[in-house]
This record gives C-alpha cells, structure tokens and sequence, in this order.
C-alpha cells in the first residue's frame, strides 16, 4: 500500500464547512492551473492573489478536507480551493445593528 501525502493530520470534516454558500472572500495565494482546469495551460494562472469572489460550491478532498468552489468576479473561473487559500471578507452592503 502506498503512503498519500496530506497537507496534515488534521481533518476538517469532523466538523461543519467554515465558508458557506455566498460567502464573499478573497484568495489568500496565486493559484495556477495544475493540469485539471480546462482550456487553459498547465502553470497559467487562474487566480491572482488578493482576488474577490464568492463561494459557489463546497465538495470534499480526500475525505480530510473541504474544498470550496469559488467563482472569482474579476475573471469569471470558478477554482477549488482550501480553507487556508482563503480569507472571509464582509460584505459591504452590511450594516452593523
């Protein structure tokens, strides 16, 4: 049986998602395509850092981790990322009560 590398020993599924759907945030790192985003280059980017999007989906990885689908305003493409890829932001038409 092979080993499978995981980014740690931590699983993020034992509790609930910590985005949900419609959450405003903002991709903490470059992202590039790694060969699984279609019509683009292996290594061209699909998200910069500091872009805004909104979480549109939320799947699982490797049954350790939550993977949110955001679709990014700027660009339109909607990338997997982790939780640590990303940041909450409040949205700006939210008034404090």
């Amino acid at each position: 049986m092979t080993n499978i590398s995981r980014d740690s020993d931590h699983v993020e599924l034992d509790g609930p998602p910590y985005f949900d759907y419609g959450d405003k945030v903002r991709a903490r790192r470059t992202v590039r395509n790694d060969g699984t985003f279609p019509g683009k280059d292996i290594g061209e980017i699909l998200v910069n850092k500091g872009e805004i999007g909104y979480v549109v989906n939320i799947g699982t990885f490797l049954q350790q981790f939550y993977i949110y689908g955001v679709e990014f305003e700027s660009t339109g493409n909607r990338v997997g990322m982790k939780r640590r890829e990303l940041e909450a932001l409040e949205l700006a038409d939210e008034e404090d009560d």
